[in-house]
């Protein structure tokens, strides 16, 4: 006859296995094609709030300040960026996040309540000007955000596939588009991380 212990032992390894395939299911589903989700109507809206002069200011000051930087100089600093992250002095990563335009994004994407989980902007070379959060690398001239945005004209706009955030049990897509000036030239690109599931939710309601 089982012990009392090995009774409750067995319960708990019973339960446990159960709960494996039932966290599993809690996954959320992919809500439908980020394409036919992210609309014309939301990129009107981006494009409305990226047209706060801060944004074409910020870009443009970096354009004139890195027009004359080689490759290995933009190497080397995405270098230092990935460095940075992993330690205590940060001097590239704190000029960034604390300037005007970061200050700015970081307040759009707080008010968006959850539709917006990153957003950045990049100069005509691909280098970040500012951002919502710290990113991984500081130099997106190699990505296809970049790649599929800026190079293709001032009203390219570039929809990446659905990608599943663990943290946040939602499916999210990043929205890249041509960054352009008054005189419609483009200046550098950026990238909007849309929370699908997010979207869906507030057109149901």
């Amino acid at each position: 006859m089982k012990s009392t212990r090995s009774m409750v032992l067995t319960g708990i390894l019973a339960a446990a296995i159960l709960a494996v395939p039932q966290a599993a299911m809690a996954k959320a589903e992919l809500p439908g094609n980020p394409n036919d989700l992210i609309t014309d109507a939301l990129i009107k809206d981006i494009r409305g709030w990226l047209a706060n002069p801060v944004v074409a200011l910020s870009i443009n000051s970096q354009n004139r300040l890195r027009k004359d930087m080689t490759q290995d100089q933009i190497d080397a600093a995405d270098k230092q960026w990935r460095a940075e992250r992993e330690a205590d002095d940060q001097p590239l990563v704190a000029a960034i996040l604390t300037n005007p335009l970061s200050s700015y994004l970081t307040q759009v994407q707080a008010r968006s309540g959850g539709l917006y989980a990153e957003i950045f902007v990049m100069d005509a070379v691909g280098l970040n000007v500012g951002q919502s959060s710290i990113t991984s690398d500081f130099w997106q001239g190699d990505e296809g955000k970049f790649q599929n945005t800026f190079p293709k004209g001032p009203n390219a706009v570039f929809i990446d596939e659905a990608e599943y955030n663990e943290e946040s049990d939602s499916w999210r897509s990043q929205l890249n588009m041509t960054m352009s000036d008054e005189n419609q030239q483009a200046i550098g690109a950026v990238t909007i991380e849309v929370n699908l599931n997010e979207l869906v939710r507030r057109g149901s309601q």
